[in-house]
Parts: structure tokens; C-alpha cells; sequence
């Protein structure tokens, strides 16, 4: 059979897509609101957006490849050097600057599932053998089966904590057992893209965990609580020889220099800006409040979103909320997550879940 066009990775048949959260139907005068990507329902804040304006002015120049500016800010304010900063194109960017700095063909990558749904991607792609290990039966990590799970293969554990999909968080002392027992040669990702949303003090910060334990790598995004999503822009903080990795695997100029200089100016912001994650915090509260109260066995969320576990009814569900004007993110067979977002979109969600409810 001749060939229609260039070889292929075969590999690559085997990769599932990425699936982004879908954008918000539109309707004839209707409201429609989009809660299936996490994202923050408040616009950078109007002196961000000022910053950004300005930074558009120099789009036609390559940005600072190693973002010098903005790796600074980041080491004073977490109080880390400088040298075990390393930035990319959102934590999820930085997640595989980690896989190619780690793992190959013959390597073992251990992670939960469900988890992030980019890991098994990254994974495969290159060329890594990912090993899945069940949740638990409340949806949380089992730290116990992950450590068993290592073997003298394995090169990389992600720990999505708090965890996305399922909204839930490792606490302090399970993790440090775990830590205890991964050979110092396997690199631990902490994955906290949503660390602003915690409010339980016994999830610990991974930052005071990474600075003696060499084999931690922290990863933090300006997606979630900073509203940057659309800008691209998160961060490792890990010791000398793993940040230099990452910053070896990166995509050059990857960062822009608009997303920069927006990420600075929110860092001079962070206290006005978090009182908005206090107010999707306390958002999140009510929204699991009205949930229990229907009948819902609802996970403990540490992060801007809930989790409803579905099963067969995902995708009748999902559509019951789109038709009623709210995109939510269906796993079809498992469950939806929903994000909190506009007070009135948690209100249409609400009266989509109460009709679905197991009490009801």
C-alpha cells in the first residue's frame, strides 16, 4: 500500500485529545455562563489590565526568554532563590517540561486517576509508561497504593493537590509519610495550581515541604486565583538541578512578555486580588451547602470547583445544565465538575443538580 503523506509517530494513535471546557452556548437573549474550565469569573483587575495594554505596545519584540523580571518577583515573594525558579507556559507547560526533563521510553511516571487529564497526555507523548492508581473510594489520593506502586522504573509521581478533577486535598502528615518513602532518585510533583483556594490548615504548602527535600518539585499557575488563564503563565519551584532542567526543556520565548508583565503587576496586587478568591471561597461554601442539603455526597472541595460523581447519568447531566444555560465538565461514566463561577451561574447549576439529586 503506498503511503498518503508523512510518517507519524505511532505512538500518537494511541494519545487521547486534551478536552477543553466548552465555551458557553449561545442563546436567543438568554444568559449563558461557562463553569466547565476552572477558570476565575473576575477580569483582571482594572490596573492589570492597564499593565497589559501597555505591554501590547512591545508585542513586536521577543520577550525575555528566561521571563529574568518576573523569576525575581516570584523568588521574594515565596522566599525562595532565584535559582530554583522556572517558568512556562502554565503549570501545565511546565508539567511537561518536567516529563521530558524526567522520563522516556522504559521510565514509569505514577500519578493518580482520575487526576488531571493532561498527565496521561504528556506521559505518553513522551514515550513514558504512566501507571494509574485508583482514588479512593471519598475520592481522594491513595498515597499508601502510589508508594507500592514505585519500582525501580519509576522516574516521576504527580500529586495534583488540591486534586482535578475530584476537588479534594492531601493533608500534611499523609503526605510526609508518603515523602518519606520515595527514593530520593524520583522526582515528586506537587501540583498546586489551585493553593490559593485551600482553606484547611492540614493541607500543607509544598513550598515549605520542596526546601529539604531535593527529589520535590512545586508547581503554582497564575491561571486560577490571578485570572491570567488566558496569558499562559505558571512556575516550578524546585532545588538547582531540576529548575535548570526545566528551564532547558522549555519552549523558548514560551512565556510572552505581555504575560510578563501582567503577572508582576498582579504579584504587586496579590492582596486585592486574593480578596476575590475570598469571595469565590466563600461562593464555593454556599454552592456545596445548597448541594448537601439536596442529597449529595459531595467530596470536600479545597479548590474553585465541586465535584458530582454521576456515573451513568454524566452525560444526561451535563446536558440538562447546557440546555439550561451553564457548561459544566463532563467525564463521561464518572462524574462533572463544575467551577464556581457568577453567583448566578451557581444558581442555574443548583437547579439542575436539585433535579438530579439522590434524595430526590
Amino acid at each position: 500500500m503506498s503511503q498518503t503523506g508523512p510518517k507519524l509517530r505511532a505512538e500518537l494513535g494511541d494519545i487521547p485529545t486534551y478536552k477543553p471546557g466548552r465555551p458557553a452556548p449561545v442563546r436567543d437573549g438568554m444568559p449563558a455562563y461557562k463553569i466547565s474550565s476552572n477558570e476565575n469569573p473576575f477580569p483582571p483587575l482594572p490596573s492589570v489590565q492597564t499593565v497589559i495594554a501597555d505591554a501590547g505596545s512591545q508585542a513586536n519584540r521577543y520577550p525575555d526568554m528566561f521571563a529574568t523580571a518576573l523569576v525575581a518577583r516570584i523568588a521574594s515573594r515565596f522566599g525562595v532563590p532565584e535559582s530554583h525558579v522556572a517558568t512556562g507556559t502554565g503549570s501545565v507547560g511546565v508539567c511537561q517540561q518536567i516529563v521530558q526533563s524526567t522520563a522516556g521510553p522504559g521510565d514509569e511516571v505514577v500519578y493518580a486517576w482520575r487526576s488531571f487529564e493532561a498527565y496521561p497526555i504528556i506521559v505518553q507523548i513522551s514515550g513514558a509508561t504512566a501507571v494509574r492508581v485508583p482514588l479512593t473510594a471519598d475520592e481522594r489520593h491513595d498515597l499508601d497504593a502510589m508508594a507500592d506502586a514505585l519500582t525501580d522504573r519509576t522516574r516521576l509521581v504527580f500529586v495534583c493537590n488540591p486534586n482535578n478533577p475530584t476537588s479534594t486535598a492531601v493533608r500534611r502528615d499523609e503526605l510526609e509519610r508518603f515523602l518519606d518513602r520515595v527514593p530520593i532518585d524520583v522526582l515528586v510533583v506537587l501540583d498546586e495550581a489551585y493553593r490559593e483556594f485551600v482553606r484547611d490548615p492540614d493541607v500543607p504548602d509544598g513550598l515549605q515541604l520542596y526546601r529539604d527535600r531535593p527529589n520535590v518539585c512545586v508547581l503554582r499557575t497564575f491561571s486560577k486565583a490571578y485570572g491570567l488563564a488566558g496569558l499562559r503563565v505558571g512556575f516550578g519551584v524546585a532545588h538547582e538541578p531540576v529548575a535548570d532542567a526545566l528551564r532547558k526543556t522549555a519552549v523558548p520565548f514560551g512565556v510572552s512578555g505581555i504575560a510578563q508583565a501582567a503577572a508582576m503587576a498582579s504579584l504587586d496586587y496579590e492582596e486585592e486580588l486574593l480578596d476575590r478568591v475570598q469571595v469565590l471561597v466563600k461562593e464555593r461554601t454556599r454552592v456545596a451547602t445548597a448541594l448537601t442539603d439536596q442529597g449529595w455526597p459531595l467530596p470536600h472541595s479545597e479548590a474553585n470547583f465541586v465535584w458530582l460523581r454521576l456515573g451513568e447519568r454524566t452525560d444526561m447531566f451535563a446536558s440538562a445544565c447546557e440546555n439550561a444555560g451553564v457548561v459544566v465538565r463532563g467525564f463521561s461514566g464518572e462524574g462533572c465538575r463544575v467551577s464556581i463561577g457568577e453567583a448566578e451561574a451557581n444558581d442555574i447549576f443548583l437547579q439542575v443538580a436539585a433535579e438530579f439529586a439522590p434524595a430526590g
